[in-house]
């Protein structure tokens, strides 16, 4: 017999509300799987104990149906809160704090029945396209023992590509969803920004920049969960309506691509990287076109934005000569150039990021994605902090090795990662503002023919 886990999510909630699966066996099928995986991949952090994660699966079971994950066991990214599980967010300075709360996007899918089972593991406070940190230790490739998993989102894929779990949540500021789903063979969606919310705290309008949006082994799992984040929050000035997703995701659909690869040479790429992504899109419509904007531009708005926020929401714990020195060098780093920031250095970046925006909507009159890589280079040791050299090429900062995700990050554009089966990499296809359903019908006809 199939194992459940091995089981579309989609597949698996079917299951439940026929009553073909209880949510008993499936969560101890998830904890079984979790005892023989996580020793050795340590992608779930914190979790729960046994009995407590059983009642609360009989109780499912008991009960009505709550909604469209009802019964489902979920790790939630430890950069989310969930009340009463620890939130370290990888860091010493954060361990063991428990919040009263659970985030928006927690509460959404506590809210659609699901099971919050314990965390996924990230690097220190979402920093860097490589999870390892000081609380829990590193985060092993799913399939290249002693390989990095990407990052941050790096536990949250190792965990469904294991089958540890069915759905998983990540966040995307600076490729933190599409480089592990490259990097470990499955699914996740950048979505366009605002349609997931964050959290109602601090300034609400300036820092467009990172979001929450869901990863998943199919595009139609993609759909289930986004359609659970998503909506407006009316605390949320830039919060956003959109229409359900996962109704209409069955439609499938061809785009027109255009190719973007290193841009012009402006991108560092490994050995391999390039012929790998361009025989995957072999028999797709793709054309290969030149770099539409200087990408010199794009790498000093994003790192003067991204230092900026950063500065906003690490500032306190840097400030505090108690929490300073738990600090790891990049997160010290990011904090101090953002502090020394003028306000005409954040205007100039601004405006760079406005002149790209205006740009990527000529190029989407013409194609419906634009295509990246979804990293520069394949997963690199475990052991390193990061590359610091591809190509022969040096890497002047922590990420600028994942400089490739920044076209869609900076104006906070749809893209999916889709995966190259056995080649540990994949695609970024980005997508004009709005369009995650499309982007998502085009993964369903990329996964049909895998």
């Amino acid at each position: 017999m199939e194992h459940p886990l091995h089981r579309d999510a989609t597949r698996i909630l079917a299951d439940i509300r026929s009553g073909q699966l209880t949510a008993v066996d499936l969560m101890e099928a998830t904890l079984d799987r979790i005892a023989q995986v996580n020793p050795v991949v340590n992608a779930v952090v914190s979790l729960r104990a046994a009995d407590a994660l059983l009642n609360e699966a009989r109780e499912a079971d008991r009960t009505d149906q709550k909604g469209p994950l009802h019964g489902l066991p979920f790790a939630v990214k430890d950069l989310a809160n969930v009340a009463g599980i620890a939130t370290s967010m990888g860091s010493t300075a954060l361990k063991g704090t428990i919040p009263d709360t659970s985030d928006i996007m927690v509460q959404r899918i506590q809210d659609a029945g699901a099971i919050i089972i314990g965390k996924t593991n990230t690097p220190e406070f979402g920093l860097g396209s490589h999870t390892f940190n000081s609380v829990f230790g590193e985060t092993q490739n799913a399939h290249l023992h002693g390989k990095s998993a990407g990052g941050s989102s790096g536990g949250a894929a190792v965990a469904l590509a294991t089958h540890m779990v069915a759905l998983a949540d990540g966040s995307d500021m600076m490729g933190s969803l599409r480089n592990p789903a490259g990097w470990n063979g499955v699914y996740g969606l950048r979505p366009t920004w605002g349609r997931v919310p964050s959290e109602p705290r601090g300034d609400t309008y300036l820092h467009q920049l990172a979001t929450n949006g869901p990863m998943a082994r199919t595009p139609s799992d993609l759909a289930l969960l986004l359609d659970v984040q998503s909506g407006p929050d009316s605390r949320q000035p830039l919060s956003r309506t959109a229409q359900p997703t996962l109704p209409e995701i069955n439609a499938g659909r061809s785009l027109r691509l255009a190719w973007l690869g290193d841009w012009g040479g402006a991108y560092a790429m490994e050995p391999g990287v390039i012929d790998t992504c361009t025989a995957a899109m072999s028999g797709y419509d793709v054309a290969d076109i030149g770099p539409p904007f200087p990408a010199e531009q794009l790498w000093d708005a994003w790192i003067t934005l991204r230092s900026w926020s950063v500065a906003q929401n690490l500032g306190p714990l840097y400030t505090d000569k108690s929490t300073r020195n738990s600090l790891k060098p990049e997160a010290i780093w990011e904090v101090e150039r953002g502090l020394a920031l003028s306000l005409v250095d954040v205007e100039r970046a601004s405006l760079i990021r406005s002149n790209w925006f205006s740009i990527a909507s000529k190029l989407f009159e013409i194609y419906d994605g634009l295509v990246l890589p979804t990293a520069q280079c394949f997963p690199f040791p475990i052991s390193w902090d990061w590359p610091k050299e591809i190509a022969g090429r040096k890497m002047d900062t922590y990420h600028r090795w994942m400089e490739v995700v920044v076209p869609a990050s900076l104006i906070g554009l749809p893209a999916l990662a889709v995966p190259i089966p056995g080649q540990h990499m994949g695609l970024q296809i980005i997508g004009r503002q709005d369009a995650d359903l499309q982007l998502l019908q085009f993964g369903l006809t990329w996964h049909s023919s895998l």
